[in-house]
Parts: C-alpha cells; structure tokens; sequence
C-alpha cells in the first residue's frame, strides 16, 4: 500500500517468483542475509548496500545500528511514499520486499521516528517480467474496490459528522466522530501515500512543526472534547471534506498515482499494525476523545482484509504463515472484544496499563508474522 508512482513504470501486476529478486542482481547481497541488500542504519547515517537495480522485486535487510528507534522510507519523486518500516529498535534486523518499476528512488532512514530522514538515491533500471498470477490480479481488483468502498463511507459519515459539529450539536458530533474514521483507518497506508493529502486530515496536534497550519479531524476532536464548542471551526469541517473527496477522486483514478501492486498491499497491512503500535496502543492517536480503540479495531481489519485476499496464495507457499497469522488476528481480536461496549468500545484513558500492554503484546505477537506477508506473496 506504500505505493509506486505510474510515472515510474511501476510494476501494476508483477506477482509471480518471475518479477523475482530484480533480474540482474537487484536482490543481491552486497552486505545483506539470505540475498536482500543491506541497509545500515544508525543515529546519523543510513548506508545502502547498493545504488543500482534491475526492475522487479527487490528485498532490503534494514539493522538499526544505532541507540535510538528508527523507521525506514522507500520514496519516489515528489516524496510519494512506496512503502515504510516503522519501529526498528536499536540492535534489530528486519526484512523489507518492495516492487519497483524503472526509475529515480529514494531510501530514507528517520532516526526518532522524526523529519525527512537521511537519503540515499537509489536507481532502478530495465523491465521486469510481467507473468501474472490470476488470484492475484483478481486480490488486487478486490482490494482497489474495497478502497473506494472504505472512501466512500467515509466521506458519507463525515458529511453527517461534519453537519452536527457545523450546527454547534456538540453531543451529537461527539457521537459521529469516532464512526466517521473507520473507512479512514482502513486504508490509511493508502490514504498516507499521498504525502500532501494525509497531513491536511489526520495530523495531530503534537505532530505539527512550528507555525505549520492545523486542519482535520483532530483539529475538530479538540474542538469537541476540549473547548467544547465549534464556533469559528466550522470551516474545517467543509475543509475536512473536501480533502476527502479528494482523496476518493484520486483512488478512483483510471491511473492510480501511486499505483498498488500485490507487495504494496502486504506492506501496508504490516503498516496498519504499526500504526496501532505507534498511536493507538499508546493513546497519543486520540488525545481528546479517547476513541483510539475504535481506530485500532480499523486499523486490525484492514490488514486483516489484506491478508484474507493473499491467503491463498500464502497458504500454497507458506502454510506455516498462514497458521501464525490466523492465530495471531483472532487473538488481537479476541482482545478488543474484551472492550467492547454497544456499537463502540470504552474509553481507552479507561484501560489500565496492564491492561494496554497486554493488547500491544498481541499487537507485536501478530505484527511479527504479518512482517513476513509481502515476501511470501511474491516469492
């Protein structure tokens, strides 16, 4: 779901073993384990085994060499995001497949998680084999459909939401907030790649640099729960939606930019669990609201969408895979029911630490294997 630029000559439907490790050499070792390409990641540097690529599927072995937690980028022009690895903690290795068409890329490591990440240029060049698996082409068929399914609730709860606060019915907005960012939670690795698009609806207050402008949903949650009023915030709402629209007129786009590719869509569901671990487990996701388990439970189905459209195709090429992740989302889920109240869930600043801990430990149980999807989808 981090997804490839058509500009690029991106790989739309690469998904067999074909598309391989990049045909001449892009997977090769140079530094890596078990043929990925290493990068080496530290406080102040982020080395890349190598700078040059054959097109098709390439495998990264990111190690955090540093002290302090780390996320990586793969970014095409214009900072359109391909795909992420977020949460690498210091003295951890982790593995990240990618699908890339010809083109000038760029691999970003963000020691603190923070800012736009130590580059390295990286280029990809050729044509890679385009043999195509039939269960794939028709998952990634289903799953652009569920992506404009998602939108689209959401732009309609939204304008529901947007029409209580605008009334100045805070009881009532209070209601449809939580409701109108579940399409949104879905599909936010999608909804992220538009790099310009994702700030301007989902920032946090804590996210925002100085003097940069603050729109979205978060603006109107503080709106809510913390002055208690709408007044004179009214034109974020309509601001809120026409952002939204326009992400549903770029995902309805007869050329999808960024396009999603069968790795894009594993990597993403890999993304969804971190953003849980990232913002919902912590809190920090809902600051005003509390509403963060609703934005989890989302978050959970969207990779778990992901995963039912691939599973066959994983359980012919990795059954002990299948086994661990069906283990590990019924027993994330199996957690969140433990919360549930009414249409909803409770209060997260209601869940007690132990309580928290034990959801993010079946959070990172699930996360594990999840890491693993994309690979094996096109392996």
């Amino acid at each position: 779901m981090r997804l490839v630029p058509a500009a690029a000559a991106v790989l739309s439907v690469c998904v067999l073993a074909a598309c391989g490790d990049g045909g001449g050499g892009g997977g090769a070792g140079a530094g890596g384990a078990g043929g990925a390409v290493a990068i080496k990641a530290s406080d102040d540097r982020c080395e890349v085994g190598k700078h040059d690529f054959a097109a098709g599927t390439l495998r990264f072995r990111v190690a955090n060499e540093g002290r302090k937690v780390t996320e990586v980028y793969v970014y095409a022009p214009g900072d359109k995001i391909i795909t992420e690895r977020e949460n690498i903690g210091p003295g951890q290795a982790v593995e990240l497949t990618v699908q890339l068409g010809a083109g000038n890329y760029q691999i970003a490591c963000k020691p603190g998680m923070v800012g736009n990440g130590i580059r390295q240029d990286i280029t990809v060049t050729g044509q890679a084999d385009h043999a195509t698996d039939p269960r794939l082409s028709s998952a990634l068929a289903a799953y652009k459909t569920y992506v404009v399914q998602q939108t689209d609730a959401t732009i309609a709860a939204t304008r529901t939401f947007a029409d209580a606060f605008k009334k100045g019915d805070v009881e009532a907005a209070k209601r449809l907030y939580a409701p109108s960012r579940i399409g949104w939670e879905r599909i936010e690795p999608v909804a992220e790649s538009f790099g310009d698009l994702d700030p301007r609806v989902d920032a946090r207050e804590a996210d925002l640099k100085p003097g940069e402008k603050w729109t979205g949903w978060h603006r109107l949650e503080k709106a809510l729960w913390k002055t208690g009023s709408t007044k004179g915030q009214e034109p974020y709402a309509d601001q809120l939606l026409k952002d939204l629209n326009e992400l549903r007129a770029r995902v309805t786009a007869a050329q999808l930019d960024p396009p999603i590719t069968p790795a894009s869509m594993a990597n993403g569901a890999k993304e969804l669990l971190d953003e849980v671990a990232t913002g919902k487990v912590t809190g920090e996701e809902e600051a005003f609201s509390h509403t963060d388990l609703v934005d989890f439970k989302a978050n959970v189905d969207g990779a778990k969408k992901v995963y039912e459209l691939v599973k066959a195709v994983v359980q012919e090429k990795d059954p002990a895979l299948v086994e661990q992740l069906d283990a590990g989302f019924a027993r994330v889920e199996g957690l969140l029911r433990k919360y549930q109240k009414g249409d909803g869930y409770v209060p997260y600043d209601t869940v007690g630490k132990a309580q928290r801990k034990e959801l993010a430990d079946g959070v990172n149980t699930l996360g594990e294997p999840l890491s693993k999807l994309a690979a094996a989808v096109v392996r």
